[in-house]
C-alpha cells in the first residue's frame, strides 16, 4: 500500500498501537532535545527514575532560553545542567552557543529520524526531515529512559507546493499564509507534509522555518522530503554521509490535501496579538515601527541574517527605530562574518546580541509603553514581550528590514525600486563550530552533579480521590495560551526548577488576585473556551496548578501538548458535552464530581458534574494509559510504583 512520508516514518518507529487516526500510538524516540527553561524539571524528572545513563540514541541539553545573569539562579541552573548531562551521557550546548533547533539541525539531525522536545518549536528539525514532535518535559524525559512516547495518530494534511517565491518574499510568508488559512487551531492532530515541485526550491533552512512555525497552527509536527536540497545542506556542514533520500510513495494518500502555488505569495505579517492574525503588509503599511527584531528561534539562519545584511547595506535604521538581531547560532554568526554581513550590521547600527532566544520569551528586548515591535520570532501572544499590552507584528526578514529602514511597516517590494533584490545562497562549506558542545564521554561520567540552592524536589502528587469537590477558581476565554497560565519572561523563568516559587505567578497577567484567591481553597478547578493552552510546551503551565490544589480543568477544548501534560501531573482534563455549559459556571461556585475516581477505572468517557442543583456532562478524552496516570495523581508517580514492582 502506498503510504505518505509521515505514515512511513511512523510505521518505521511504531512501537505499540495501530496506525489509525485518532487512535493511541506508542513511538520510539530516536533523539531528545532538552533546553534550559523546561530541562531543569525535565533533568530532575529523568534523575527521579533512578537510571544510570539515557538510552535515546542521542540526547542534548541546549542553553538558550535563560541567558540573562541577573542573580545566581540562572548561572547555577546551567552547572547543574552541565554536570548532570555529564554524569548521564548527554550533548551539553553551553550558554551562547545557540537555539536548540538551530544548533541540532546543524549538528545532529538526520533524515527519516524522530525526535521529541521539551520545547513546542521542535518540529523546526523538518528542515532535515526529521519527524520531530513537541512534548513537555516529563515526556521528554520518560523518551531519555527509552520509553515511547505516546499520542494519537495523526491525519496527514498534504499541502502541494507549486512554483517559487518571487523577489522580497520568502519561507516566513508562506508560514503566514497557511497561518491565514487556518489560524491558531485548524491543524490539531494533524502532521503538515509538504511535497510537490514547489518544495526543491526552498532550502532546508527555509523548510526550518516553515516546520518550525507549524506549531503555531496547532499542527503536531510537520515535515518535507530529503532531496538534493538537503543533501546540499548536510554535506555544507560536513556531514554529507548522514543524508538519505526520503519521499512519499507515488500515488500515495493524504487525509486532507491542499495546494499552495509559492508564485503567488505575497508579502504577510501577523498583528497583534495572535500569530493567526495575518494581513498582507500592504493592509498596514505606514504604522510607525520603534523596534525591529531579527533571529531568534526561526529566522536565524545565515540565510535569514544574511539577506538582512545586504538589503541594509550602506544604509542606516531610521532614527526612531531600533534593529537588533538575534543569531540562531555562534556558527551563523562566524559564516556571517565571514562574508562581511556583520560589518554591514554594526554600520547599519544594529545591535548585535548573543545566540538565544532572548525577546521571544521576554528575556530582555521588551519594547517600550505603547511602541510597535516587529519580530521574526514565532509568537505573539499578548504579554509574551515582557511589556502590558504590547503591539508585536510577526514578519519576514525581508519585511523586518524594510520597517527599520523607513521607520514604518513598509511592502519590502517597494525596496525594489531602490535596489535589485539580493538572492542568498547557502555557502558550500560552512565555517563549522563545535567547540561549545561537550560531547559524552565515559571519562566524564563520574562528574558530581552540582546543584544550586534554587533547585528544589519534584513536589510529591497524591492518588486522585474517589469524589472531588471543589471550587471553580477562574473562569477564561478562548485561546489561552501558556503564557497566560504560566508567564515567562526574566523575572519568572529562573524560578522553573522552584515548583513553590514559580507557582506565585499562576495566571499572573490574566488574574493576578487567582493564587491568593486559590490558597484559601481545598480543591479548584479552573473553566476555559476553546484552544485551552495553547503555545508553549512548558509543562510548569500544568505542574504549577497542580501544586495549587487545581484537580481538574473544564474546557470547551484544549491544546494537545497542554492536555498531556495536564494528565502528567494528575489534573484530570475534561470538555464540556454541551459547549453551552460553560456560560453555566461562573468563578466561586462549587462543583462535585461523584465517584469521579470510579468512572476513570470504568473507562467511563461521560462525567457527571454537580454545578449547585443542576448537573451537567463532561467528556474525558484519554487513553486508557493516561487514566492510570491520573488515578495515580500522575505518570512519575505511576512509573515508580512500576519500577518499584519490577524490583
Amino acid at each position: 500500500m502506498a503510504r505518505n512520508l509521515t505514515q512511513k516514518i511512523l510505521a518505521e518507529h511504531l512501537v505499540e498501537g495501530r496506525l489509525v487516526p485518532g487512535e493511541e500510538i506508542g513511538l520510539r524516540i530516536d533523539h531528545t532535545l532538552l533546553q534550559d527553561a523546561t530541562g531543569t524539571m525535565a533533568m530532575l524528572e529523568f534523575e527521579a527514575l533512578g537510571l544510570d545513563r539515557v538510552k535515546a540514541e542521542l540526547a542534548a541539553q541546549y542553553v538558550d532560553h535563560n541567558l540573562l545573569q541577573t542573580d545566581f539562579k540562572n548561572a547555577d541552573d546551567h552547572r547543574y545542567l552541565q554536570t548532570a548531562c555529564a554524569r548521564y551521557g548527554i550533548h551539553f550546548s553551553r550558554p551562547g552557543n545557540g537555539i536548540s533547533h538551530q544548533v541540532h539541525m546543524e549538528r545532529f539531525g538526520r533524515p527519516g529520524l524522530t525526535m521529541l522536545g521539551a520545547d513546542s518549536h521542535t518540529p523546526g528539525a523538518a528542515g532535515v526531515s526529521m519527524l520531530a514532535i513537541g512534548a513537555g518535559g516529563l515526556d521528554v524525559a520518560m523518551a531519555m529512559a527509552g520509553y515511547p512516547y505516546y499520542f494519537p495518530f495523526p491525519l496527514v494534511l498534504g499541502v502541494r507546493l507549486t512554483g517559487a517565491l518571487p523577489d522580497w518574499v520568502s519561507a516566513k510568508d508562506v508560514i503566514l499564509e497557511m497561518l491565514r488559512r487556518y489560524d491558531v487551531k485548524g491543524c490539531v492532530g494533524k502532521v503538515i507534509e509538504y511535497y510537490g515541485p514547489g518544495v526543491e526550491s526552498l532550502s532546508a533552512t527555509d523548510r526550518e522555518t516553515i516546520g518550525n512555525m507549524g506549531t503555531e497552527l496547532g499542527a503536531t509536527s510537520s515535515i518535507f522530503p530529503s532531496d538534493r536540497r538537503t543533501r546540499e545542506y548536510l554535506q555544507a556542514q560536513q556531514r554529507g554521509e548522514d543524508w538519505c533520500e526520503l519521499r512519499a510513495d507515488a500515488g500515495c494518500d493524504y487525509d486532507e490535501q491542499i495546494e499552495l502555488n509559492l508564485d503567488q505569495v505575497e508579502p504577510l505579517i501577523a498583528c497583534p496579538s495572535s500569530p493567526g492574525n495575518v494581513k498582507t503588509v500592504r493592509e498596514v503599511a505606514g504604522t510607525k515601527v520603534d523596534q525591529v527584531i531579527i533571529g531568534s528561534s526561526v529566522n536565524s539562519s545565515y540565510r535569514d541574517l544574511m539577506v538582512t545584511a545586504r538589503i541594509i547595506q550602506g544604509r542606516h535604521a531610521h532614527p526612531d527605530t531600533s534593529l537588533h538581531i538575534n543569531p540562531g547560532s555562534r556558527q551563523v554568526l562566524e559564516n556571517l562574518a565571514d562574508q562581511g554581513g556583520v560589518m554591514d550590521l554594526l554600520l547599519a547600527g544594529a545591535r548585535i546580541h548573543q545566540s538565544g532566544c532572548l525577546g521571544c520569551i521576554g528575556m530582555g528586548q521588551a519594547p517600550g509603553t505603547g511602541q510597535v515591535s516587529l519580530r521574526t520570532f514565532p509568537r505573539n501572544f499578548p504579554g509574551r514581550s515582557g511589556t502590558k499590552n504590547d503591539q508585536v507584528y510577526l514578519c519576514s526578514p525581508e519585511t523586518g528590514v524594510a520597517a527599520a529602514l523607513k521607520g514604518e511597516i513598509t511592502d519590502p517590494r517597494d525596496l525594489g525600486r531602490e535596489m535589485v533584490y539580493p538572492r542568498i545562497q547557502d555557502p558550500q562549506q560552512y565555517r563549522v563550530d563545535e567547540s561549545s558542545i561537550i560531547f559524552p564521554s565515559d571519562s566524564l561520567r563520574r562528574t558530581e552533579i552540582k546543584r544550586g540552592p534554587n533547585i528544589r524536589p519534584f513536589p510529591e502528587l497524591d492518588a486522585l480521590p474517589e469524589t472531588l469537590e471543589a471550587t471553580a477558581a477562574i473562569k477564561v476565554g478562548d485561546n489561552i495560551s501558556t503564557d497566560g497560565i504560566m508567564p515567562a519572561g526574566s523575572e519568572i523563568l529562573p524560578l522553573r526548577s522552584n515548583i513553590a516559587a514559580i507557582s506565585e505567578y499562576v495566571f499572573h497577567q490574566v488574574d493576578p488576585e487567582f493564587v491568593g484567591r486559590i490558597k484559601q481553597l481545598d480543591a479548584a478547578v479552573v473553566i476555559g473556551g476553546d484552544n485551552y493552552g495553547q503555545g508553549s510546551s512548558r509543562e510548569h503551565a500544568a505542574l504549577a496548578p497542580r501544586f495549587l490544589g487545581v484537580r481538574v480543568k473544564i474546557a470547551k477544548s484544549f491544546a494537545r501538548i497542554h492536555q498531556a501534560n495536564l494528565c502528567n501531573f494528575g489534573i484530570v482534563p475534561l470538555t464540556f458535552k454541551n459547549p453551552q455549559d460553560y456560560d453555566a459556571i461562573q468563578p466561586g461556585d462549587r462543583l462535585i464530581f461523584p465517584d469521579l475516581r470510579r468512572h476513570l477505572e470504568q473507562g467511563d468517557s461521560d462525567i457527571p458534574v454537580r454545578v449547585g442543583d443542576r448537573q451537567i456532562l463532561a467528556n474525558l478524552n484519554v487513553s486508557e494509559r493516561q487514566r492510570r496516570h491520573l488515578l495515580a495523581g500522575g505518570t512519575l508517580g505511576y512509573i515508580k510504583a512500576q519500577l518499584e514492582k519490577d524490583d
